[in-house]
């Protein structure tokens, strides 16, 4: 699918893009923000620097999708895979990972603030140098993960696996 065949999917009045297939599209740079992708397929879509403020991506399949420098404050990714997903740079303030596969995921300089990654799976992925203060990773499974540098201060733990 192009990036125009996505205009016409799209419904302006109530910005529902619900199940639909961008799998591999080009959407560098697209405004998506408050945009219904909810168990969308964007495996290894091309979203860097994709602003997705408020987007509803619950249960989505971002499998190996690229969303370097992303804008995605405020964002429900609960349930979603983003399994190997390249979430370098991005803005994750106040974004919902709960229950969400990370498993792999890259979030090398990726701000984080008040994230909840409650019940994530984090196996391998790379938390390098982040942040993560006050996040609930309640339940959350960080096996192997890279915690090297990673602020976890006042981050909610019980539950969790850690390396």
């Amino acid at each position: 699918m192009k990036t125009q065949d996505l205009k016409h999917h799209y419904n302006q009045e109530d910005h529902n893009c619900k199940q639909i297939n961008l799998s591999q599209v080009d959407l560098v740079w697209s405004n998506l923000s408050e945009v219904n992708l909810s168990k969308a397929n964007l495996q290894q879509a091309q979203l860097s620097s994709a602003i997705l403020k408020k987007a509803n991506l619950q249960q989505a399949n971002l499998q190996g999708a690229n969303l370097r420098a992303a804008d995605l404050r405020e964002t429900n990714l609960s349930g979603a895979n983003l399994r190997g997903a390249d979430l370098g740079q991005a803005d994750l303030i106040n974004t919902n990972l709960s229950g969400a596969d990370l498993t792999g995921a890259n979030f090398s300089e990726a701000v984080f603030s008040q994230v909840n990654l409650r019940n994530a799976q984090l196996k391998q992925a790379n938390l390098q140098g982040i942040n993560l203060k006050q996040a609930d990773l309640s339940g959350a499974d960080l096996t192997d993960a890279n915690l090297t540098g990673t602020n976890l201060e006042q981050a909610n733990l019980v539950g969790a696996k850690l390396p």
